[in-house]
């Protein structure tokens, strides 16, 4: 994806480097708790929870400590950096998409905050670490991305690419027109009523469709980003979509499907979505409701 001559969002908060900070609570210590299960076998690993927990209590984060830092400054590898740069660019090319396209449905758009981490951090939607992969949080209207996925999207997945990475974050900012347009909030009342009834795999089954939809949006944005699109870069997001598919995913971690469990959708489906998105460049044949 060429995209040397873009700009760069300035939607977006860099924590790369810093620490999960003061009020992360029990998630902080759910995250750290094999160094603390460490330090409760010794007087001295003692000791350094005490004088923690004394830090804590003076207004210092003893996380902060725990992040990768050298001389005082975030470790961060140039590959990282290059990697920011041209996710700031995707942001800002879906801010001006999306800012040309959704006012000619009725809505303004109003961009996300893209949060860049290394590691753990907080969001308005609970704690965030690199586990849990990129997602996009309502409550706060931000999108919260460790870095580190994308290696993990090379290697693990098998789906390396700078298209393959714009198609994640894409994904993400899918969610966020799903919420300016007040889909993630219907859905989510009809989740918590299944839940709340006991019926876990249909709270599970409506989260789908709303899924398949945010590929499909991403392929409405590269509809209209298609002048920076490169050889080989559809390819490299219609493997990424396969790769990362409910049934493709439970084959090579279990060794069998479990559909019932699905929340994403299939390979094949979420390659069907994106590129019909992208095909059509209209946010009306993203219905994947009905």
């Amino acid at each position: 994806m060429r995209l040397d001559d873009q700009r760069e969002s300035q939607n977006v908060e860099d924590r790369r480097g810093q620490g999960i900070g003061r009020g992360a609570g029990l998630q902080g210590l759910f995250m750290f708790w094999p160094i603390i299960r460490m330090l409760l076998q010794t007087k001295f690993g003692w000791a350094i929870i005490a004088i923690g927990v004394g830090a804590y209590l003076m207004g210092f984060d003893p996380f902060t400590l725990l992040s990768p830092v050298e001389h005082g400054h975030p470790v961060q590898r140039s590959s990282d950096d290059t990697d920011a740069v041209f996710i700031k660019k995707v942001l800002a090319s879906t801010e001006d998409i999306w800012g040309t396209l959704l006012p000619h449905y009725g809505h303004t758009y109003k961009p996300p905050v893209l949060v860049l981490y290394r590691g753990a951090t907080r969001s308005g939607c609970g704690f965030a670490n690199a586990q849990v992969g990129p997602f996009y949080c309502p409550v706060d209207k931000k999108i919260y991305l460790d870095l580190g996925f994308y290696d993990e999207l090379a290697r693990r997945f098998n789906a390396p690419g700078d298209f393959a990475q714009a198609y994640v974050l894409a994904h993400e900012v899918g969610h966020h027109v799903q919420d300016l347009l007040g889909i993630l909030s219907k859905v989510r009342v009809l989740q918590e009523q299944a839940i709340r009834s006991g019926d876990k795999v249909k709270a599970n089954h409506l989260q789908i469709p709303v899924e398949l939809q945010a590929d499909c949006l991403a392929g409405v944005w590269g509809h209209y980003a298609r002048q920076h699109l490169e050889p080989g870069d559809i390819e490299e997001a219609l493997n990424a979509a396969s790769r990362i598919g409910d049934d493709t995913l439970q084959k090579e971690t279990q060794g069998y499907v479990v559909p019932d469990a699905f929340t994403h959708g299939t390979s094949k489906e979420r390659m069907k979505w994106f590129m019909r998105g992208f095909e059509s460049g209209q946010i009306e044949e993203c219905n994947t409701f009905e």
